[in-house]
């Protein structure tokens, strides 16, 4: 595998890598090419439509493709909807699948081995740990497993108690309920305190009034 990737820090992924180059014989590149009536200097032949099919299918991206065989992208695409380009098309497409099911393969090892992670202190490195992407992995579970593990439009209908999506949805619910009523609870208490304080503040405040009231009494003055 080759690395396409000009920063450093891509180098040890493995999107950044190219798989092998197609094999002589690949069906892939067994498909009929646009011939052009009037070739000119700068026409993409069907030499240089297979060499685009064939790099496409080894790194999944159209841009890198296109730049291996010295032609734009409006080009390209021009010629890929020009009558009698249908096998060139389907060629396309079809290496646009492997360059997905690469990038599937490498979500899931992702996954599934996690990723290294260092913490830094001073410019040395403390320590290391292993970040696993639960999302990634529920993402995957959902495009992989639809049926099980989709929770989404006509699958989220369907769920039962004891199915793990349900069971997890349900866990969910019931720890956002009861903190909502933990919260609400709080809120209560804290209003019925302040309302309890000011209460409380009033009667002191009235009595010092009438204490202040009662040390200002001319003597012989009955507190009736």
């Amino acid at each position: 595998m080759r690395c396409h990737s000009a920063r450093p820090s891509r180098r040890t992924s493995r999107t950044a890598f190219a798989d092998l180059p197609l094999k002589k014989g690949d069906p892939l590149l067994g498909f009929k090419p646009y011939v052009h009536k009037a070739p000119r200097r700068n026409s993409i032949t069907p030499e240089r439509q297979r060499g685009f099919i064939a790099v496409l299918a080894a790194t999944g991206i159209v841009t890198q493709a296109a730049r291996s065989i010295g032609a734009s992208l409006e080009a390209l695409y021009r010629l890929r909807h020009q009558p009698g380009a249908e096998g060139f098309s389907a060629a396309w497409e079809a290496a646009i699948d492997r360059g997905i099911a690469r990038l599937e393969d490498c979500a899931l090892e992702r996954a599934i081995q996690g990723e290294p992670r260092e913490i830094l202190k001073n410019g040395e490195v403390v320590a290391r740990w292993v970040r696993y992407d639960t999302a990634l992995l529920l993402f995957l579970l959902r495009q992989r497993r639809g049926k099980r593990w989709h929770s989404e439009g006509a699958h989220f209908a369907n769920l039962r108690a004891g199915h793990p999506v349900y069971d997890r949805l349900k866990r969910e619910w019931q720890e956002e309920e009861r903190a909502r009523r933990l919260a609400e609870s709080d809120s209560i208490a804290r209003s019925i305190n302040a309302k309890l304080e000011l209460m409380r503040q009033r009667r002191l405040a009235a009595e010092a009034e009438d204490a202040a009231d009662g040390d200002g009494m001319e003597p012989g003055a009955e507190v009736l």
